[in-house]
């Protein structure tokens, strides 16, 4: 494991991974698509679109995608979990030639999947249940329909977590050794495509997340400790970093002050921090230690 000891200023956050940055350096002919999931992720997205100056064309999933997503004045087109073919129609009738996946879709919600003719086409070429070989099938699907697949961070890298201590408290030696050990369990986590999220207490891991996503994992592995918890979030191995990276809200943070929780560490260049000032504000408040790290 490594980190620095550095502590970065409230309100920004250096682009960590020369990989993803460098893709930002130009941008797509015509407009931008954006296929939207849930959470905050879209609507920054869309904000830092719009002061950017570019057009945006969103396709947005009922039951998912925040209606909010609406007030930003780009053209929004609901469809359910699962369309496909409204996804190209719509880029294909604006022109769009790049387009980014920003948001998640919530696990549980695939078991109700009622996908249309092109998404069947892909399900019947990789298994459902394996996140990375859908998304990169769609990749491919996205391709052969001449639209590029951009990085979710192509107009934010600053979300992006760089590598160090982020605020003002820092780790012990004791919750540095935790860190290293939800790495190594997370690298397995990750290997079998089951979740981000580890996490642990004096080297015994509490809950690894499946299913039910970070927020309801750390809530299941602060039931076996007492406060002082220490939470994992890492990219899956070899995860395309074109989707969905790990990420982390206010929601989170408050849950970890709920909880007792005492430190988060991030993976560096390959996870995100929503609401990036205000969060380490909030964090440095309530006394929690939050970082970004990398791992061999």
């Amino acid at each position: 494991m490594k980190t620095d000891k550095k502590p970065y200023s409230y309100g920004h956050i250096e682009p960590q991974s020369a990989s993803v940055s460098s893709v930002h350096d130009f941008p797509p002919p015509g407009p931008i698509g954006l296929v939207a999931g849930n959470g905050l992720f879209p609507n920054l997205f869309l904000d830092s679109a719009r002061k950017k100056g570019y057009e945006v064309i969103v396709v947005a999933h009922r039951g998912e995608t925040d209606p909010s997503v609406e007030s930003f004045g780009a053209p929004v087109r609901w469809i359910r979990v699962g369309q496909l073919e409204p996804i190209f129609k719509t880029f294909h009738e604006h022109g769009v030639k790049a387009a980014a996946f920003a948001g998640g879709i919530k696990k549980p919600r695939l078991f109700d999947l009622r996908p249309d003719w092109r998404g069947v086409r892909i399900l019947a070429r990789v298994a459902v249940n394996h996140d990375d070989q859908v998304l990169r099938a769609l990749a491919d699907e996205f391709e052969q329909e001449s639209i590029r697949i951009v990085p979710s961070t192509w107009l934010l890298p600053e979300l992006t977590t760089p590598e160090g201590v982020l605020g003002v408290h820092h780790p012990t030696n004791a919750e540095r050794e935790d860190i290293r050990i939800g790495l190594e369990a997370g690298k397995v986590l990750g290997t079998l495509d089951v979740g981000q999220c580890v996490v642990v207490k004096e080297k015994v891991i509490l809950a690894l997340e499946a299913i039910e996503g970070t927020d309801e994992t750390i809530r299941r592995g602060a039931r076996f400790s007492s406060p002082g918890i220490v939470v994992v979030k890492m990219a899956k191995p070899g995860q395309d970093l074109r989707f969905d990276l790990p990420s982390v809200g206010m929601k989170t943070l408050e849950l970890m002050a709920e909880v007792g929780g005492r430190v988060l560490a991030l993976e560096a260049g390959k996870s995100l921090i929503l609401d990036t000032g205000h969060f380490l504000e909030t964090a440095d408040r309530y006394g929690i230690c939050v970082l970004g790290v990398t791992w061999d």
